[in-house]
């Protein structure tokens, strides 16, 4: 079957007596037994509930993944994998992470015990490798800059070192990049994003292909209490089933709207894996089949970039990404805040970088708005 037909039609996991097409919202706390020692499947909603089960279902299929788990929000589930881990373990991270993911890492999952190594592309991984090494965690494209890993290189590296590889796909998602299908073993999204796609709720999921790490993440959440709730699992069922013309679309839009940045002489670079110019060009076409929706430019100065940042229109200012609305990031006082400015610039992440989600708006009025904020 077809991706865009699994995400309208994916077989049910729960039963639907009532023939209701859309999956109903089980707005219930707890469940009733029917005897001791005996239930329905379902006993309280922090550890399943019918419409969170029907959305998990629906994202491992979509994920090629043997099961997901859904979480209250991407930082959620972020969390919960940290939890996989235990003071001593070594985790391998890729140095271009989103900012909330770099806190967790830095100030939590530090002060528990775990020890980070950073890479800034493929070839480093395999020199950072330590015996207490367990996992390797990026994101690929990376958020802001761009950058590109190699999935099925580092897969053949953690397959024999028997060491979790743990991939991010919140920009790219399922539709245009499976990394589980290239080697990976567990899959992040921040569903808040694309798969949401309406920037109305929050979610997080954790694909995996191994049914024993399944079991772990559900106790953790069942433990920790982050689960989904079944009202923001029925909004994540109703994102789904248009994800796949939805980021269609929206790359359209972010290939006209970067090769036009690219001619800008008030724009210094452009950060889109659909450029030729790009580092990771080539990689990315054999590794997905898209080039997603998300665009970083730099600008020739601050005031400019400010100047931008106040005076779009149809572009809105704020934060997140993958909505039916284009969203305008400054990534040094919004999504990397927290990362100490000697570090940010270091990793480009300077006060002329600029982010921006593509939404579903006309690519002709997005490139007006931009150039009008541009000063032209």
């Amino acid at each position: 079957m077809d991706f865009e037909t699994l995400c309208i039609h994916s077989d049910r996991k729960i039963d639907n007596p009532t023939g209701a097409v859309a999956t109903p919202i089980y707005q219930s706390a707890t469940f009733a037994h029917p005897g001791p020692g005996e239930s329905t499947g379902y006993d309280y909603s922090r550890q399943q509930n019918p419409t969170r089960e029907q959305l998990e279902y629906v994202v491992a299929g979509l994920e090629g993944a043997a099961c997901a788990v859904a979480f209250s929000s991407g930082m959620a589930a972020v969390s919960a994998l940290m939890e996989l881990f235990s003071p001593g373990d070594h985790i391998i991270a890729a140095d271009d992470l989103y900012g909330g993911t770099h806190r967790l890492f830095q100030y939590i999952s530090e002060k528990n015990g775990l020890t980070f190594s950073s890479a800034s592309e493929t070839g480093q991984i395999a020199e950072l490798i330590t015996p207490a090494t367990k996992a390797i965690f990026l994101e690929t494209p990376t958020n802001p800059t761009m950058r590109v890993f190699d999935i099925a290189e580092i897969a053949k590296l953690t397959a024999a070192k028997g060491i979790l590889f743990i991939v991010d796909n919140t920009f790219l998602t399922p539709y245009f990049q499976k990394p589980l299908l290239l080697g990976a073993d567990i899959v992040l999204h921040s569903g808040t994003k694309f798969l949401g796609g309406h920037n109305d709720t929050l979610a997080g999921f954790l694909a995996v292909k191994d049914p024993g790490t399944e079991e772990k993440l559900r106790f953790i959440a069942k433990t920790t209490g982050a689960a989904l709730s079944p009202f923001d699992s029925f909004l994540l069922l109703r994102g789904i089933k248009t994800l796949a013309v939805r980021i269609e679309r929206q790359q359209q839009s972010a290939m006209k709207i970067a090769k036009w940045l690219t001619k800008q002489s008030e724009v210094t670079e452009v950060f889109y894996p659909g450029l030729p110019s790009h580092s990771g060009f080539e990689l990315s076409k054999k590794q997905t089949s898209g080039f997603g929706a998300m665009i970083s430019f730099s600008v020739t100065d601050r005031a400019l970039a400010d100047q931008v940042l106040r005076r779009v229109q149809l572009i809105q200012f704020a934060e997140s990404l993958g909505g039916a609305e284009s969203l305008i990031t400054y990534p040094m006082m919004q999504t990397h805040a927290d990362i100490p400015e000697a570090d940010r610039i270091a990793k480009g992440i300077d006060d002329r970088l600029l982010r921006l989600s593509v939404g579903l708006e006309s690519a002709a009025d997005l490139i007006a708005d931009l150039s009008q904020a541009l000063g032209k």
